[in-house]
């Protein structure tokens, strides 16, 4: 089957000249290979410009003229940006005024008589080849929505504002939107180009007073690169309240992250450090604005020498699992009667690295299953150990990671682990934190469902440090809660701490779960959370976690106090 050829119309050419004959030989000249329309001054001339400003490929204009001259429509042109990319070719026979024309924006001139018919064609061609290609590049370099540069073509402008004008001392500023894509999913994509089209007005208008550039560098994200401002909050500020008016029902909310300029970082090195600061005040909607500093930078390269160290970590045993007893105070004396595992890095060159380093890090970066792998399998294997050893139970709870919720095989693992360590599925215990329900409360319910049916108990950590921890106490198929340690801390001298703990222990006996109070550290609070009828604590008052060898002294003395009582 034979395609038959799309027919492509003929570029529109505009010939402006008060002198009819003057436009008819134009016409005859052009009208073989383009499509000819006419006017017979400059205002007329610009009313079609303005009508068929995107379909015009050029003009061919005179410079002398009634109503209004040539040179009154090159400068009326040169103020409208839709005008603006409109080539025009200057119809003229005095040559002082060729200069004028192209210094006021001409892209060529011919010169009258109209006696070289092929030169004019030539020209004409030429013209419109050329602005077409600059068009073709200009289109590609401006993202549409925002009018901005897009990420290659800014990071080639701002490459070569660093290299040939080093006296412009240029900060790297990243503008980001909270939560976007919700903000998409809810109230949908056209109002979420509102807010782009109106961010990307605000900082072109921020541009038009200052030296710089920006780009809408991704969905929600723009770079800014601009002579260092004196307050970035007022800018900051500035970009917010632009977008505070678009809905009264919607709250948009803006952050910034600020490398400031050194003469020795080059742009693309500089928003990497921006963003980095950036995404340091995700969701702090008190202080959502970060200026980069040395201290960002050490804590950089120390966090990329933890994540490229962490393989080694797991492979060499540097990461140790310690154990903090958890003890029943309802009994006198009170018992050991499970711990709760702990991970704890021993770095060969940098000595002891806090857990508060590393696993948020990890968290972020998606390597936190790393760890929990590794502490879940070390633990399983001390359980059955001391399980052979001193023929003693002692549960040991470890923690599942929101990441972990997601991995297909989780249960397979869990369950292997009881098996190849001879344990009972309530050996293990398995900690989750109220976090991983308010990302995702169905897939939790669902993975927590399956754990129990198997025989796996599940605890709830750090019970009330988020807001919605009542609401999903009634459908979260959970055997105990962890209650956080800010609950525990001011019992003695807050009466509505206790009060507070209280009520946690009311709901819990009501809802037939067991609470382990976390944080314990004074005999006081002991003794009143025993009053109040709490079944487990967990702190320093008994014991820091410990490494296993030192543990085994715990349950040395567990046992032994149970043989005198016996």
């Amino acid at each position: 089957m034979i395609k038959s050829k799309q027919i492509q119309r003929p570029q529109l050419v505009l010939v402006v000249d008060d002198q009819e004959i003057n436009r008819d030989v134009l016409g005859a000249i052009l009208e073989d290979d383009y499509e000819v329309i006419y006017a017979c001054d400059g205002k007329e001339a610009l009313d079609i410009m303005r009508e068929k400003a995107e379909k015009l490929s050029i003009v061919l204009l005179d410079l002398m003229m009634p109503v209004m001259n040539g040179f009154e429509v090159l400068e009326t042109v040169q103020s409208d940006d839709l005008l603006k990319r409109i080539p025009i070719i200057v119809l003229t026979a005095e040559k002082n005024a060729e200069l004028q024309a192209l210094q006021m924006g001409a892209a060529d001139f011919i010169t009258k008589p109209f006696d070289m018919h092929e030169v004019i064609l030539a020209r004409v061609g030429r013209i419109i080849e050329l602005s077409e290609g600059r068009q073709l590049i200009s289109a590609a370099e401006y993202d549409r929505l925002t009018m901005l540069y897009n990420r290659n073509f800014f990071f080639e402008y701002a490459d070569r504002i660093y290299r040939y004008h080093p006296e412009l001392k240029m900060d790297a500023i990243i503008l980001n939107i909270e939560q976007f894509h919700l903000i998409n999913d809810v109230n949908g994509r056209d109002f979420g180009d509102e807010i782009l089209k109106t961010i990307g007005m605000e900082i072109r208008s921020f541009l038009s007073e200052t030296e710089g550039i920006a780009s809408r560098f991704d969905a929600d994200i723009f770079y800014i690169y601009c002579v260092k401002q004196d307050d970035y909050q007022k800018l900051l500020e500035r970009f917010q309240n632009c977008v505070n008016n678009l809905s009264e029902n919607v709250s948009i909310h803006l952050r910034m992250g600020v490398k400031p300029w050194r003469e020795d970082v080059e742009p693309v090195t500089m928003f990497d450090r921006a963003r980095t600061a950036c995404n340091m005040v995700r969701g702090n909607y008190q202080n959502p604005l970060m200026i980069y500093n040395d201290s960002m930078r050490t804590k950089e390269i120390f966090n990329q020498r933890l994540l490229n160290d962490l393989n080694a970590a797991v492979e060499e045993k540097q990461l140790m699992v310690y154990y903090q007893p958890k003890y029943n105070i309802q009994c006198d004396p009170p018992k050991l009667s499970s711990a709760e595992a702990l991970i704890r890095w021993k770095h060969p060159e940098l000595g002891m690295i806090s857990p508060g380093d590393f696993i948020p890090l990890f968290e972020g970066n998606g390597l936190i299953n790393v760890v929990d792998n590794y502490v879940w399998k070390e633990a399983a294997r001390q359980v059955g150990e001391w399980k052979n050893k001193y023929g003693f139970h002692l549960p040991v709870s470890v923690n599942l990671s929101r990441a972990d919720i997601f991995d297909p095989q989780l249960i397979e693992k869990l369950v292997n682990l009881i098996k190849n360590n001879d344990l009972k599925y309530k050996d293990l215990k398995l900690e989750v934190t109220e976090s991983a329900y308010t990302d995702n409360a169905k897939k939790l319910l669902e993975l927590i469902s399956n754990l129990r049916t198997l025989g796996f108990e599940v605890e709830m950590d750090d019970f009330g440090s988020g807001y919605s921890s009542l609401n999903m106490l009634s459908e979260m198929p959970i055997d105990v809660l962890k209650m956080d340690m800010k609950f525990v801390r001011n019992i003695e001298e807050n009466e509505t701490d206790f009060l507070l703990v209280k009520l946690i222990l009311d709901i819990a006996k009501y809802l037939n779960l067991h609470v382990v109070a976390e944080g314990v550290e004074k005999e006081g609070q002991l003794n009143l959370l025993k009053d109040a009828g709490c079944d487990l604590v967990q702190g320093f008052y008994f014991s820091k976690p410990l490494p296993p060898e030192e543990f085994e002294k715990l349950i040395e003395k567990e046992i032994s106090i149970e043989r005198n009582e016996n």
